[in-house]
């Protein structure tokens, strides 16, 4: 278990890497408007992510989206 905002969160590997990665980005841009934050989420996927990484995203957002952020979710939207 780790602290991550104010809940703790299972690190056991329960859940793909993308799905973590992304909603940390957003916990880490917490502090900017919901807005910004997806646009600058999906400026991050855009330039550093690999695209499998942005098509296993995109997929865990059309299958998950009970468990990302709805930033993350916003996010997507903005991927090409």
């Amino acid at each position: 278990m780790c602290w991550r905002g104010d809940w703790w969160t299972d690190v056991s590997h329960n859940e793909p890497a993308e799905m973590r990665m992304v909603n940390d980005i957003v916990v880490n841009l917490g502090y900017l408007p919901a807005e910004q934050v997806a646009a600058a989420v999906a400026d991050h996927v855009k330039r550093f992510w690999d695209p499998r990484m942005k098509f296993l995203l995109v997929e865990l957002v059309a299958t998950e989206t009970e468990r990302l952020d709805p930033v993350v979710v916003a996010a997507a939207a903005l991927l090409p």
